[in-house]
């Protein structure tokens, strides 16, 4: 954990943006029957009854020191998404940085590995390369800044 409070420390640097990220399912919900509208004096109201709808990933990106955040949505959630979002990350978020400071859960689809099944070796070095990953402890992902957002949603 003090590995992750001191990244956050750190002063902001545009050459090793900090970027923190998250991911989790959502569950996708229609209502059975339409809401009753506004009338005076009386709120919408709406049926506690719902129909599932499926299920959505959501991957979730935040730069706290820039106060930016962004979320890309997925039919699934597998180590080859997760690589297409670092090489996003890398090469279209932060294409001019030196490093991507990058604060995210110790799950084992978010290593380098990932990269070497999605990616050509040359292409998944050069994507490793450009991050500096920092998990955030096994039994406490909380610090994790995007983690906090995602939780909220």
């Amino acid at each position: 954990m003090e590995d992750v409070l001191a990244v956050y420390a750190r002063p902001y640097d545009p050459r090793y943006p900090q970027v923190c990220m998250d991911e989790g399912s959502k569950q996708l919900l229609r209502d059975t029957r339409a809401p009753l509208p506004v009338q005076p004096g009386r709120p919408e109201r709406r049926d506690y009854e719902y129909e599932r709808g499926g299920v959505a990933h959501l991957f979730l990106f935040c730069e706290p020191l820039k106060g930016r955040r962004w979320v890309d949505v997925t039919a699934q959630r597998t180590k080859a998404d997760w690589a297409r979002q670092i090489k996003a990350l890398v090469d279209e978020r932060y294409p001019e940085a030196e490093r991507i400071v990058l604060v995210l859960d110790n799950l084992n689809t978010h290593t380098p590995a990932s990269l070497y099944e999605v990616f050509p070796p040359t292409e998944a070095k050069r994507l490793a390369d450009k991050l500096e990953i920092h998990p955030t402890p096994k039994h406490g992902s909380w610090p994790n800044m995007a983690e906090i957002e995602l939780r909220a949603c």
